[in-house]
């Protein structure tokens, strides 16, 4: 089972994300690196353990501000750089093709940032996107038919559980169970409230492919040796 570490970018830093209130969300700090800087706390979580890829959330993006675009480049101008899942609020066509055709970019196509489910029925095949099916508060965002017809799902499928990101509640297993159940082989990935080794092995029982993790790891209590066990 997969961990993918977590970027939350907002002003060109990185910020703790906390249960989807996005207005609080202030500059990390972390034992992993001295600064906020995006390039630093990757780097920091890299000695951790050799992550092959991040899930970056660029929150001013996805909230109809100015893309990260700098910070996005730094990353992939590393000396390794890692697979990018980026979330950066996609909702035109046009967009969301150019990231399609950027080497080791992964799209993710986030429910609340859709008006209609056009850009899912366009690209939904398309091996490289990934879809986030997105749950705060108060349910559910996003066009009915993400959740009503998996035929359209890509290969990957995130469950975003906004409430939970930050709380190290544990994770949200009953929709979990819910859509991997509805998902045939796609994969399906967790986010949210992942707290410890115990969680991952749980979510991995029942066949969860991966988990977008941060505080846990900011926090210290997944520990390089939990990941080298579970093979991050």
């Amino acid at each position: 089972m997969r961990i993918i570490p977590v970027l939350d970018l907002k002003g060109g830093e990185v910020v703790r994300a906390q249960q989807g209130k996005r207005d609080r969300y202030r500059p990390i700090v972390t034992p992993l690196s001295k600064t906020s800087d995006v390039v630093a706390v990757a780097e920091g979580l890299r000695r951790l353990y050799p992550f092959p890829a991040f899930y970056i959330a660029d929150l001013d993006a996805i909230e109809g501000g100015t893309p990260n675009s700098g910070a996005l480049a730094r990353l992939t101008a590393m000396a390794e750089p890692p697979e990018l899942w980026l979330d950066a609020g996609f909702a035109d066509e046009k967009t969301l093709s150019a990231a399609l055709a950027e080497p080791g970019l992964y799209p993710v196509l986030g429910s609340e940032s859709q008006q209609d489910d056009a850009l899912l029925r366009r690209f939904c095949d398309h091996p490289e996107l990934i879809l986030s099916l997105d749950f705060f508060d108060d349910g559910f965002r996003g066009p009915a038919s993400f959740l009503d017809e998996p035929a359209l799902w890509p290969q990957k499928v995130i469950v975003m559980t906004l409430a939970k990101v930050g709380s190290a509640s544990g994770p949200d297993f009953t929709r979990l169970e819910a859509i991997k159940a509805k998902a045939g082989s796609r994969s399906v990935i967790a986010a949210g409230g992942v707290r410890n080794e115990a969680d991952i092995r749980a979510l991995s029982s029942f066949g969860i492919a991966a988990a977008l993790v941060a505080t846990s790891l900011h926090d210290g209590t997944l520990t390089p040796r939990h990941l080298a066990t579970l093979g991050a």
